[in-house]
């Protein structure tokens, strides 16, 4: 058995086993929202959704696009919507 496997399916697991980061990654996935409408949305602070979307895009689940001064964010990894779809139905 390759335990790597494991692993990288538990760091998914814990990363999504945040109420917050469940509700940036159904935000993403919605709107597409730069991180800046995000914050007003979500109701949190800038430092706070930095933290989210750092350890997301760390592991993989989102990555940034940078437009003139506004960051947006998008799905990369497609897996984690068919999850939300399981857990969400």
């Amino acid at each position: 058995m390759r335990t790597d496997k494991f692993e990288e399916n538990a760091l998914l697991f814990k990363a999504l086993a945040h109420p917050t980061r469940l509700q940036i990654i159904t935000l993403i996935r919605e709107k597409r929202p730069c991180v800046k409408n995000m914050e007003g949305i979500l109701g949190i602070s800038q430092p706070n959704l930095s933290q989210h979307l750092s350890l997301l895009r760390n592991i993989g689940v989102v990555e940034a696009k940078r437009e003139g001064n506004q960051v947006w964010y998008q799905i990369k990894n497609k897996q984690v919507l068919k999850l939300l779809d399981v857990l969400f139905q």
